[in-house]
């Protein structure tokens, strides 16, 4: 299993970014797929926080209160590849952002790609 994120970056309050996951070595279109984070200053894999999720067909989605007017995740089968448009975004978005999937009830996520917003 590989999942691959890019599309970080560093921006300004009220910009925009879109994070892509490229996920490979597992059957894609059967799974669901998510997006967690991980501010800064927590050690890797302590308290890394849910942020949105997409069925495997893409009919369902669901957003973490905080993110939900702002973010919309979306999925490409036909690419094995995630989303997630980030608009309106705060400083408190300041995190590494990590693709994730539960496989088999073990949990895999990629090497993450790291969004700072500041002024």
């Amino acid at each position: 299993v590989q999942l691959v994120e890019s599309g970080g970056g560093s921006v300004q309050p009220g910009e925009s970014l879109r994070l892509s996951c490229a996920a490979s070595g597992f059957t894609f279109t059967t799974a669901d797929m998510g997006w967690v984070r991980q501010a800064p200053g927590q050690a890797p894999g302590k308290e890394r926080e849910w942020v949105a999720g997409i069925s495997s067909t893409g009919a369902i989605k669901n957003y973490q209160e905080s993110v939900k007017d702002r973010f919309t995740i979306s999925r490409d089968n036909t690419k094995n590849t995630t989303y997630l448009e980030m608009n309106s975004l705060k400083p408190e978005d300041t995190a590494i952002y990590y693709c994730n999937t539960l496989l088999k009830n073990r949990n895999y996520w990629g090497q993450g790609t790291q969004v700072t917003v500041s002024s």
